[in-house]
């Protein structure tokens, strides 16, 4: 459905629906700090967005086939994807 859901695992309560992708959203990864979370998905795109908030931070554009993995270092600036498209791109959180 194009979106990514953010759970709270002790009660399971729904926290917020991360919406944006143009297409289904086929990996997740959580930074270190808890409050970002990085999607990768079929419409070649990742994106960083603020857990709580559901905020929007940065859209990773670059690679040209579907993002299939997404990490995130643990000085939580450092992003990784990969892709379909046979790369795996480096990125800065907040400035692509």
């Amino acid at each position: 459905d194009k979106t990514a859901r953010v759970w709270n695992r002790s009660t399971g309560e729904l926290i917020n629906t991360l919406e944006g992708h143009t297409a289904g959203v086929l990996a997740v990864a959580v930074a270190p700090d808890g409050e970002t979370i990085v999607t990768g998905s079929r419409d070649k795109t990742a994106r960083v967005w603020h857990r709580s908030t559901g905020e929007l931070i940065n859209t990773l554009e670059g690679h040209t086939n579907q993002v299939t993995s997404v990490a995130v270092a643990p000085d939580g600036e450092t992003i990784v994807t990969g892709s379909s498209d046979k790369t795996a791109r480096v990125w800065n959180r907040s400035t692509g």
